[in-house]
């Protein structure tokens, strides 16, 4: 299902910094007071929307689309940048869903938006223009139990990220609406403070990869609302 994109950018990966706490820098000094909402969303400081995962509605999904989002310009693709060598995050632990194959209409199962200013990660004298997130989508015939999906994906997707060189940091949050779980945890990538939100409905699972502005983590309440707003725009009958 993926159109495979030419990679224009790369970060040179290096050993990741480990022992970063939640909200610090990646180089381990503390962060001055900042918004709480993830840029580019100006002046939206809200938090992702908790409620109770309503009964399964019987919708399932033909089409990953690209998504309208406010302040982010997204498209199909991983927008010329990734980390390599593993280091870029994907669904697994879903051995038990079966995926819904590809019957030849355009599915964007890999999509990244990127905000303005674009955001510049650098390693030396290397620099890379990164999106703020990338997003990986899964269509699936039945995802009977979300929650209990969405724990054993997220459980093996980090650690398999761990086994090739992310160190977990702080704790994992779990955000429920009435449509979907997010459950999202902070993480050093090669020195690079990210945030990382994993999802399930009845229909989907993916994951959104969130890259660092100024050094700082995503703040997981941005990070797991925009993971909603990403959802709710991407996927289709």
């Amino acid at each position: 299902m993926t159109r495979l994109r030419a990679v224009v950018a790369a970060v040179v990966l290096a050993s990741a910094v480990a022992g970063c706490g939640s909200g610090d820098r990646a180089d381990g000094k503390k962060p001055a007071d900042k918004p709480t909402a993830a840029r580019p969303s100006a002046g939206d400081a809200g938090s992702a929307k908790a409620e109770t995962l309503a009964a399964d509605p019987g919708t399932r999904y033909t089409t990953v689309a690209v998504p309208t989002m406010e302040g982010l310009v997204c498209d199909e693709g991983d927008g010329g940048f990734h980390f390599g060598s593993d280091l870029d995050m994907s669904v697994t632990g879903d051995d038990g869903l079966k995926e819904i194959e590809d019957d030849g209409q355009d599915v964007a199962d890999e999509v990244s938006c990127f905000g303005s200013p674009r955001n510049v990660l650098r390693k030396g004298t290397m620099s890379a223009s990164a999106p703020t997130f990338t997003a990986r989508t899964n269509l699936y015939e039945n995802v009977p139990d979300p929650t209990a999906s969405l724990n054993r994906i997220f459980d093996a997707s980090m650690d398999l990220a761990k086994d090739y060189g992310r160190n977990l940091t702080g704790a994992p949050k779990t955000v429920t609406s009435s449509s979907l779980v997010v459950k999202c945890r902070q993480n050093v990538t090669d020195t690079f403070p990210m945030t990382t939100c994993l999802w399930a409905n009845y229909g989907a699972a993916g994951v959104l990869d969130f890259f660092p502005f100024d050094d700082q983590y995503v703040p997981v309440d941005s990070a797991a609302r925009l993971t909603q707003d990403f959802v709710a725009g991407a996927l289709k009958k």
